[in-house]
Parts: C-alpha cells; sequence; structure tokens
C-alpha cells in the first residue's frame, strides 16, 4: 500500500469522529483538511491555511486544541521541533523523520527495511523499569543549496 493512501480522508476521518463519539464540527473538518494538505504542522499553520482558505472561522487556541485532541485519540501524531513547537503529523503509519533545523519543517522518509531492522534489534533489549511503546527515529540535517526551497510534509 503507497504510504500517502493512508492518511484518512475526510469521509474517514468523519467515521473515526463517530467512534469516538465526536461531532464532525466544520473547524474539525477544516483542521482536518488543512492537515491533509500540509502533511506535518503547527497550530499556527493550520490556522493561516483554514483562515487563506475563508470557509471556517477559527482561533490559534481553538485549532491546537483540536489538534492535541487528535492526537490524544492517535489520529495525527505530535512531535516537539528545535524551536519549541510543537507539530501535528497526519501520517501515523510507521516511518522516520528528517527535521530541517533551518527552516523547522518535518520530511518524511519512508524506509520499512531500516525500520524493522531497528524495532527487531530493541524487540531483543530490555530496559528495567520501562516497557517501550513505539520507536520515533528523527534525523536532524539542514537543507542543501538544491533542496533549500523544497515544501515541508514531502514522503521521500
Amino acid at each position: 500500500m503507497n504510504a500517502q493512501s493512508q492518511k484518512p480522508d475526510i469521509e474517514q476521518f468523519k467515521n473515526v469522529l463517530k467512534m469516538h463519539s465526536l461531532k464532525a464540527t466544520p473547524q474539525r473538518l477544516a483542521v482536518h483538511e488543512a492537515m491533509l494538505k500540509l502533511g506535518h504542522a503547527s497550530a499556527d499553520m493550520v490556522t493561516e491555511e483554514i483562515r487563506s482558505s475563508g470557509n471556517v472561522k477559527v482561533t490559534v487556541a481553538s485549532v491546537y486544541n483540536i489538534l492535541t485532541n487528535m492526537a490524544m485519540l492517535g489520529i495525527y501524531h505530535h512531535r516537539l521541533s528545535a524551536n519549541n513547537k510543537m507539530y501535528f503529523d497526519v501520517n501515523t503509519f510507521k516511518h522516520l523523520h528528517i527535521y530541517d533545523c533551518e527552516n523547522h519543517r518535518f520530511k518524511d522518509v519512508v524506509d520499512n527495511e531500516f525500520v524493522e531492522m531497528v524495532e527487531k534489534y530493541f524487540n531483543k533489549r530490555r530496559f528495567r523499569g520501562y516497557s517501550i511503546e513505539h520507536i520515533d527515529i528523527q534525523l536532524v540535517g539542514r537543507p542543501t543549496r538544491r533542496n533549500a526551497k523544497t515544501s515541508s510534509g514531502n514522503i521521500l
């Protein structure tokens, strides 16, 4: 299956909300549409995307609350960047991230062979007092001159 096809479309998103006894409000739908477009985004970025469409009125606080709620339900993942901003990821399948430390953007890297190798290694290890829930690998880099203008959210 193509990794990008695992993002829940609007109808799937509505079904997931219903499963959690949540209404498909215009604000929630607008947030999800923005996340589908952006891939990885902060509440500020999502709010700006929604406002540019002009269809729904939202505040940054309401967008942040929706994103956080969706992350708590496992619909999105969240991660803290080096600039201390919370970013949300619509792609919840197993993958790595490259964090662009100059532009504060994330890119997905799909490398199933590497992920399987790391999981296999850590499944054999025990950490006293801890149970590992999942593995989250983030590479930190700077854009090369050739890729300096590449947009966020792309899958490599």
